[in-house]
């Protein structure tokens, strides 16, 4: 007889307490498994089946008229958990000397546990659902080589009757389209018997922060009306034998029938335009901003594999190409997934704190070669990676909501490291990198309180800002900057010059120094135009108030080039590299000792 207990999840009852024989809930049901169980017990001549499903329920067949019957008792489904934790096949020929399936106390000798061995449980998708155990009394040898593919055949069907029970409803509810699960189960029933290939189409109606956007101003009423309007001219695009699916909130996909080919680049093409046709929803014009991903799977690369997360993937990068689609390339897709490995490792090096280290660039005023900065620059070294660019992991910090802690971070091992120099007697200013993320109410409060921990005056920092940043301010971030400045924090416009700047947002900034980018000023050895537009730049920085700092000096020729524009301040390569901290009181006592300046 069939007993499902269903371990407490969401949408189940408890029924653990079930007695012996008794009927399981309707919603417990697993469609095929009693046929299956039954198949493997006498295959196997075992007394128990049982399988554990990734969700918690559980469920177990013994042949009914049996004698001593085996229970999955609470000490045999905690070893069994255990197990499936791993997911891989195991067989464990002598459960007597094993301490999983030996209650505490209970001497091996009357285990009631001899043998046991289990099999992955895969979906149609090829991912892992859970694991089919088989329990004896008595230990074996081992499995021999016809029971052990009938262990891994009643799996493969325990598999499919778990898929099963997730697609008996194939629609999704609001689209009236076939659903995820739906699109792998025809995706597996094409590729059926492991042969051939089938051709993938997703469709990204719109990024999702956009998206969501519509959700919030609109409502999810509204959302749901775009996506079915979007879902209606892909349906227009279709030709017999191809089928359209719901497979996310904001992604169709289009399976293509077993013969028919790629589309090519005029269907692609059409597809993208008439997606990106103005959308009359609800009364409410609006534009998208579709991305169209095609992919070629063969059948073997259902187990295990994600053909759907593929397909997206290109779905996802076609947004961002003038063409709105391409075909899915294993380059791209190795990169993002490196990216987000690279996100992982930063939260878990910015908890640990060892990987990162801080750097220091000096910056050198003109008129007497006296360093009066230092610019603190983030550094880090993964433990197999190596060096990671700040290039790479700052924006993947940004984009994944870390560059609070990152900032926080360097707020805190900077300024530690400035009260030590300051302990030393070296009298320098800090300035500090700070993202556009960072800039509001809390900006202020945050350096404050990095400041009174280290015992380090305001006005010995500097914040500096890109030029995006400082001029496409709210008031909101106005106020942060000026409650900075009002605390004597100094306040940088970084990498001037090479965004589009509003001079008279410019005019209205509460900031004290100009950087120019170092892209201008790498050219102003051979490049005359680029000469005119630094020395124009160095003369409004100065007609506003600000003291103008060239980044990018990295030869003589460029560093007596800017000496003639009268700028104040000068950083880069032939100044000085960044350097660790050990280095930089040995290098300004040097700079020093060479200019006569003091330190």
């Amino acid at each position: 007889m069939e007993i499902s207990r269903g371990l407490p999840s969401v949408g189940q009852t408890d029924a653990d307490h079930a007695p012996p024989g008794g009927a399981a809930a309707e919603q417990h049901a697993l469609p095929g498994f009693e046929a299956v169980a039954r198949l493997a017990t006498h295959a196997l001549g075992v007394p128990l089946v049982a399988l554990l499903l990734g969700d918690g329920s559980t469920f177990w067949y013994t042949p009914p008229g049996q004698s001593g019957t085996l229970a999955l008792d609470d000490t045999l489904l905690a070893a069994c958990r255990r197990i499936a934790h791993h997911g891989v096949a195991e067989i464990v020929a002598d459960a007597r000397e094993d301490a999983r399936f030996l209650a505490p106390g209970t001497d091996p000798a009357h285990a009631t546990v001899g043998f046991f061995a289990c099999e992955p449980v895969f979906g149609l998708d090829g991912q892992r659902l859970g694991v089919l155990f088989v329990v004896d009394r008595r230990p074996r040898l081992a499995l021999a080589n016809g029971e052990q593919a009938a262990l891994r055949d009643a799996a493969a069907l325990a598999g499919t009757g778990a898929a099963l029970r997730s697609y008996l409803n194939r629609i999704d509810p609001s689209t009236r389209l076939p659903h995820r699960y739906a699109f792998f189960a025809d995706l597996a029933a094409q590729l059926a018997h492991g042969v051939g290939t089938a051709w993938l189409t997703a469709i990204e109606i719109a990024p999702v922060a956009r998206f969501n956007a519509f959700v919030r101003a609109m409502g999810h009423t509204y959302a749901d009306a775009l996506v079915r309007a979007t879902a209606e001219r892909v349906q227009a695009w279709t030709t017999p034998g191809m089928q359209l699916y719901m497979v996310a909130p904001t992604r169709l996909a289009v399976l293509l029938p077993g013969a028919h080919g790629a589309p090519s680049p005029a269907r692609l093409d059409a597809l993208v335009a008439a997606l990106r046709e103005p959308v009359d929803c609800l009364g409410i014009t609006l534009s998208l901003q579709p991305g169209v991903g095609l992919l070629e799977v063969e059948a073997h690369e259902l187990r295990g594999g994600d053909p759907l997360r593929r397909v997206m993937n290109a779905s996802w990068i076609a947004m961002g190409t003038p063409s709105g689609w391409t075909v899915y390339n294993r380059s791209d897709d190795e990169r993002q997934r490196q990216e987000f490995f690279l996100v992982t490792e930063l939260a878990a090096a910015l908890s640990d704190g060892t990987e990162l280290e801080l750097h220091y660039q000096p910056r050198v005023a003109l008129e007497n070669n006296r360093c009066v900065a230092l610019e603190a620059l983030a550094r880090w070294r993964h433990p197999t990676l190596g060096p990671v660019s700040p290039g790479t992991f700052v924006p993947l910090a940004e984009q994944a909501g870390l560059i609070r802690g990152l900032t926080d971070w360097v707020f805190d091992h900077g300024l530690a490291q400035l009260a030590a120099w300051q302990r030393e007697g070296l009298d320098v200013r800090l300035s500090l990198n700070v993202s556009s993320i960072d800039l509001d109410a809390t900006l202020e409060s945050r350096l404050a309180a990095a400041a009174r921990r280290h015992g380090v005056p305001l006005n010995r920092l500097e914040l500096e800002f890109t030029e995006g940043t400082a001029i496409y301010h709210n008031e909101l971030t106005r106020n942060a900057l000026v409650a900075l400045r009002e605390a004597g924090v100094g306040i940088a416009i970084d990498d001037f010059g090479i965004g589009y700047s509003n001079l008279d947002a410019l005019r209205r900034m509460p900031a004290s120094s100009l950087k120019i980018d170092q892209s201008l000023v790498r050219g102003l050895g051979n490049r005359r135009h680029d000469a005119a537009i630094v020395r124009a730049m160095v003369a409004l920085g100065h007609e506003l108030g600000f003291r103008v700092v060239m980044e990018g000096v990295e030869t003589a020729s460029v560093l007596a080039a800017v000496r003639d524009m009268e700028c104040d301040e000068v950083q880069g390569y032939h100044i000085a590299m960044p350097m660790p901290a050990a280095e930089v009181a040995g290098w300004l006592r040097g700079q020093a000792a060479r200019d006569g300046a003091s330190c």
